[in-house]
């Protein structure tokens, strides 16, 4: 019985196929340093300000969301990889919903005032 119950405990940590090498994960942590480095940078040296920082910044927010879903959550892995990338999508328009219509609510309420 204990046998049967270590091989199926064997069985399941072997489904869940490679998480990656290091390789990779050193890569995706370098990026995720050079990409949260070059939006502090530009801002402590006030290169740029008003809409095309904010657009760098998002810029370099969404790329860096990029490398922890493909680098560090192996999003394309696992046994059904497209429900993975359904879900995100439905979780991003979520996301971006409710992001969206809070900046236009606070917009519209700082208009009101």
């Amino acid at each position: 019985m204990a046998g049967g119950q270590q091989h199926t405990a064997n069985s399941d940590h072997e489904n869940h196929g490679d998480h990656g090498s290091p390789k990779l994960y050193i890569i995706g942590y370098i990026l995720s340093i050079v990409l949260t480095i070059i939006p502090l940078v530009l801002v402590l040296n006030h290169v740029m300000s008003g809409v095309p920082l904010v657009a760098t910044i998002t810029i370099m927010a969404i790329l860096q969301f990029l490398i922890q879903l493909f680098f560090f959550m192996h999003i394309t892995e696992g046994e059904k990889p497209a429900y993975h990338v359904m879900t995100l999508a439905l979780g991003v328009i979520m996301v971006f919903t409710i992001v969206a219509g809070s900046a236009w609510i606070m917009t519209f309420n700082a208009s009101v005032s």
